[in-house]
């Protein structure tokens, strides 16, 4: 999907399309209405740590991008509008678009929020007219534009599918590897990150033809046998992998960064709060995938960016939302709270379908901190 949470706030706030926007501000930079208008945040008023969940194009061209603190981004950008994230209207419109496309083929491996791999191999016709089928299932059922990449294998899908942004189709087939792929930056592949890209920069390797040409036992010395192998293979645009269409989850989870560092004794009363949210809505995303769990975990990250997790198992599965919280505090009784926190987080995991057993009782809620 093409700056998927930036276009569903477009639907929502169409005024400000051809603008430069960025998401990801707490609510308080929700718009509010003044004289029958609506005022947006901006970056230039920002103070906080906050980053960017994802960026118009228009804010792109300044430079600002997915990752990117917002402070910094303010510096580069002043003038862009700041909206928070909504993740619930996003899956909403997750769910859409993957139905569309499911009108047209049920061959689909599921790869998050705004991203699907599928299989046209069993399909009829021109793989352009149908990926052109697809984009008008998409655009009808969601209002939104999504670009398409068709090539031999998922790798090179992922890498031709960013090529031609937005409301792109490009078709690459393995002779064009040379010429297409080979001339771009070698973090292009998707699994070279930060770290291995900038071994390679050190290595004098920069594009993916670069890292095709090298020594293959040169990789493999650098990083690893089963990486450095992986490296000259997807360098050549060779992977096997096949589109996965079902495949069960091992967890489910909520988490949320707190736009300041929260105590947990001085700001007891708003972590509690948070903490049930996480808990109602971890529940609500079980029962509507039809999953109960018996591992309940949670997750900390201290204001020194230390992060730590803790789980606790009961004795039958559930999706209610006070066992959960009852569990979850009983982790939170063996993790310090000596530190400010900056993010929270509770998952679900020893996942089974909902109705193969016996549904534990709710419980009484526990508090956040005894």
């Amino acid at each position: 999907m093409d700056a998927f949470y930036a276009s569903v706030e477009l639907l929502r706030y169409p005024e400000l399309k051809g603008q430069p926007v960025v998401i990801g501000g707490g609510r308080r930079h929700q718009p509010v209405e003044k004289d029958g208008r609506r005022e947006f945040a901006r970056l230039a008023n920002y103070v906080g740590r906050g980053v960017i969940t994802t960026a118009t194009y228009e804010a792109r061209a300044f430079g600002v991008h997915s990752g990117m603190g917002l402070m910094k981004a303010a510096a580069l950008a002043p003038d862009t509008v700041l909206l928070p994230t909504d993740f619930d209207e996003y899956r909403k419109y997750s769910r859409m678009f993957k139905a569309a496309v499911r009108e047209v083929t049920r061959q689909i491996e599921d790869r998050g929020i705004d991203e699907i791999y599928i299989d046209l191999t069993g399909l009829p016709g021109d793989s352009r007219r149908i990926a052109l089928r697809i984009q008008e299932r998409v655009r009808s059922a969601t209002g939104l534009s999504c670009s398409i990449g068709i090539a031999p294998n998922k790798l090179l899908a992922k890498i031709c599918s960013e090529l031609d942004k937005p409301n792109g189709v490009t078709i690459l087939s393995q002779a064009d590897v040379p010429a297409r792929i080979w001339p771009l930056p070698a973090r292009r592949i998707n699994g070279i990150g930060p770290k291995a890209n900038a071994k390679l920069e050190a290595l004098g390797i920069r594009t993916v033809g670069g890292l095709a040409a090298a020594d293959r036992q040169l990789l493999i010395e650098q990083f690893g046998r089963s990486y450095g192998a992986w490296m000259h293979e997807a360098a050549h645009g060779r992977d096997e992998r096949a589109v996965v269409t079902f495949s069960e989850p091992k967890s489910i989870s909520r988490e949320t960064t707190f736009e300041r560092d929260l105590h947990a004794v001085r700001d007891r009363d708003t972590l509690s709060g948070i903490f049930t949210d996480l808990c109602v809505r971890l529940s609500e995303d079980l029962a509507r995938k039809g999953y109960l769990g018996k591992t309940i975990g949670i997750k900390l990250r201290y204001d020194n960016f230390k992060t730590v997790t803790r789980d606790h198992t009961i004795e039958q599965p559930t999706a209610d939302a006070r066992t959960i919280r009852r569990a979850a505090g009983e982790c939170l009784k063996r993790t310090p709270l000596d530190r400010r926190l900056r993010l929270l987080g509770v998952r679900v995991g020893s996942l089974v379908r909902a109705g193969t057993v016996e549904v534990a009782q709710p419980h009484k809620s526990a508090e956040l901190f005894d």
